[in-house]
């Protein structure tokens, strides 16, 4: 096993930067949100998850504070909706850097649903998504304290929106709305297959309760 300090890797041995292949699979963020002027902007985020059930808190992290991350923290609010294998070329599309106010959501030939409790839309074919309230904005400092760009907006899920086709015996069937996660480099991951295992006694709390 190689070790090796991040900033002074052997590019020769690793050209790209293996810490996002190595953090994985990673929820896709694929974030909504309209700032004060009603310009709408759609983004997917690599850095995306809950991360609190009581009460349900996602969050997501902008390297740089992206339009989509600017409208969350000017309107307080935003939506998620899960990217998937039907939708991966919109979801990529959606990437792309655009001029503030030009629609990712035509941009990428994606239908818009309204949300019930906050402004801003949803995608309409994605299979699940939540609406959100902002409660928190951390501004990420490095070891010596510097700002590093990065901002992670934190949101409580104060709504939710699921396709009733994939419900199974009360559960959303994963495998067959068929998520897909970001993983490093170009790489991606599609869930369509799951397994279940039983957690030992008094275990929730580690898997972050049920």
């Amino acid at each position: 096993m190689i070790f090796f300090e991040p900033e002074s890797r052997d590019r020769g041995l690793l050209p790209w930067d293996p810490f996002k292949g190595v953090v994985v699979p990673r929820p896709i963020g694929w974030v909504s949100s309209v700032n004060k002027a009603g310009q709408v902007n759609l983004a997917p985020y690599s850095f995306f998850n809950g991360v609190l059930s009581r009460p349900r808190i996602v969050s997501f992290c902008s390297e740089t504070e992206k339009d989509a991350a600017a409208f969350a923290i000017e309107s307080g609010e935003f939506a998620w909706s899960m990217a998937t294998w039907a939708l991966r070329e919109q979801m990529n599309a959606t990437s792309a850097g655009l001029p503030r106010g030009e629609s990712e959501f035509a941009y990428a030939g994606l239908a818009t649903a309204p949300c019930r409790l906050i402004r801003a839309p949803r995608v309409a074919d994605s299979p699940a998504a939540m609406e959100c309230r902002v409660t928190q904005v951390l501004r990420v400092r490095d070891l010596e304290g510097g700002e590093t760009g990065g901002v992670v907006v934190y949101g409580q899920v104060i709504g939710m929106h699921l396709d009733e086709r994939y419900l199974k015996a009360g559960r959303f069937d994963l495998a067959a709305a068929r998520p897909i996660a970001r993983c490093g480099y170009d790489e991606y991951a599609v869930i369509e297959q799951v397994f279940t295992m039983t957690r030992p006694e008094g275990g929730g709390n580690a898997h972050g309760g049920g």
